[in-house]
This record gives structure tokens, C-alpha cells and sequence, in this order.
């Protein structure tokens, strides 16, 4: 994934690989140095846990994402978490983007463990379905960040990256050997103090980062998914048109194991 910040976010082409500087979450509700470590859960997504996670609405993360984020485009239904984007009217003018989508994150930061998620992603050129962990300055930490993405042009892989102190730079794409869109698989970032990132596809090893190409992430971030359409960067994402019915992500259960 190329640079960019986290609910208040800004990307620069992945191919022009620029210094990063996180500009992270300057315009976000959640502002502040204040938050909770919390530990190991499993949530099944029968019901929006308000204790636990929070609903992005009213606001967009801004350059290249064409979209703002409305609340009720993250949904609930028989034991799935759904995010829908579409052509809807966003709240606040959420910067005048044209189209509304889902952002769901929770409220306290989570340390090393594994993060898994099962997830059926969103099959659509310029289109972005994330599972990933971040911090910034609306906690009181510089960004790090750590991330699974799967770009609609071809959901047959997944990107994985990181972020230490705003710097990334750290893509790698992952042959999944299925399509990701088809139906539910399970995606797991295992995270060790002052080891490793380790990815996992189906309890497969996938990826491994040791801090050879840059130092990992340190600091306890928020487990985060959403769905976006892109602007601007055509040459990583393709060019999105929409298809004239709201594409859908889906997450079955989210999973944190704390080490």
C-alpha cells in the first residue's frame, strides 16, 4: 500500500515510493493522547458492539480516497458484518466525495498478538477491501501501521505492508491461489515484540518481515477494516466506475490473541 494516513489519510502513488510523512488523522473525531490496551477477544459481528468498536461516519480520509463514511453503511445481518459503498449521500458532506462507504475500528488499541479475520472481499477495479492495525497522532503516537489489502482489479492476490514511525515503502503481493471475492478465507497478521510480522492465509504462512527492509511497528494500534474506492492512483488500484448497485465486503469474525 503506498503512503498514507489512517482516517484522516493521505497516499502518495505507490510507484513514486516517496518519504512517507504521516499526516495521519488530522480531521478525525477521535482526538486526543488518551487509550485503553486491551486484550484478547473473539467477535462473532452478531450484533455492533459499542464497547468495543466504533462506526466511522461523517468525515473522509481525503486524497486519494473518493469516498466519505457514513455509519449505517456498516451493517449487521445473521452473524456477518457487512460494509456496502455506494452512490448514498454522505453526512456532513464528508468533503463533497461521491460516494459513501464503511469504516469500522475499534476503540482501544491492541499490542502484539495475531489479528485474523475471516472476510469475503469486493471484486471491482479501483476498489480496496482492509483488514489492518494503526496508530497516529489522534493517539498521541506517531504512525505505525500494519496491513492485509485486496485490490478489486485482482482478488486472486493480496498486499500486504507496514508502517514504523510514517515510514513505509514495505508492499509485497501475495499469490492467494483462490479468488478472495468468491467466498470467506481467513487473513492473520501475527505481530512479535521486536520480531517479527508474520501473514497468514488460511493458516498458511505467507509472508514473513523481520525489520531487514526497514524497523517494525512498536506501538499498540486500533484494528481497523473498510471499503474505498480510489482517485488519483490508477496505476495500483485501476480506474473505479461504479456499477450501479453497492458493492459489499463481508467479515464473518474478527479475532485478537494477545502475546
Amino acid at each position: 500500500m503506498p503512503s498514507r494516513t489512517r482516517s484522516r489519510r493521505f497516499r502518495t502513488p505507490h510507484w513514486l515510493l516517496a518519504p512517507l510523512a504521516a499526516l495521519a488523522l488530522l480531521l478525525s473525531p477521535m482526538t486526543g493522547p488518551a487509550y485503553a490496551v486491551g486484550g484478547s477477544f473473539t467477535d462473532n459481528f452478531d450484533f455492533h458492539d459499542t464497547g468495543r468498536w466504533s462506526k466511522s461516519d461523517g468525515w473522509s480520509n481525503g486524497d486519494m480516497f473518493n469516498v466519505g463514511w457514513r455509519a449505517d453503511h456498516t451493517w449487521f445481518n445473521g452473524g456477518v458484518m457487512g460494509q456496502n459503498l455506494d452512490v448514498a449521500t454522505c453526512p456532513s458532506g464528508c468533503s463533497g466525495e461521491p460516494y459513501a462507504s464503511g469504516e469500522y475500528r475499534t476503540n482501544d488499541l491492541y499490542s502484539y498478538g495475531r489479528f485474523e479475520a475471516r472476510l469475503q472481499a469486493v471484486k471491482r477495479e479501483g476498489v480496496v477491501t482492509g483488514f489492518f492495525t494503526y496508530t497516529g497522532p489522534s493517539d498521541g503516537q506517531p504512525w505505525d501501521e500494519i496491513d492485509i489489502e485486496i485490490l478489486g482489479k485482482n482478488t486472486t492476490q493480496m498486499q500486504t505492508n507496514y508502517f514504523t514511525d510514517g515510514v513505509g515503502g514495505h508492499e509485497t503481493v501475495i499469490d492467494l491461489g483462490f479468488d478472495a471475492s468468491a467466498g470467506y478465507h481467513d487473513y492473520a497478521i501475527e505481530w512479535w515484540n521486536q520480531g517479527t510480522i508474520n501473514w497468514f492465509v488460511d493458516g498458511r504462512l505467507v509472508h514473513q518481515e523481520n525489520g531487514s527492509r526497514g524497523p517494525l511497528p512498536t506501538r499498540p494500534m486500533r484494528i481497523m477494516t473498510n471499503l474505498w474506492p480510489g482517485i488519483g492512483v490508477d496505476g495500483w488500484l485501476g480506474r473505479f466506475t461504479y456499477p450501479g448497485t453497492p458493492l459489499t465486503a463481508r467479515y464473518d469474525w474478527i479475532k485478537y490473541t494477545k502475546y
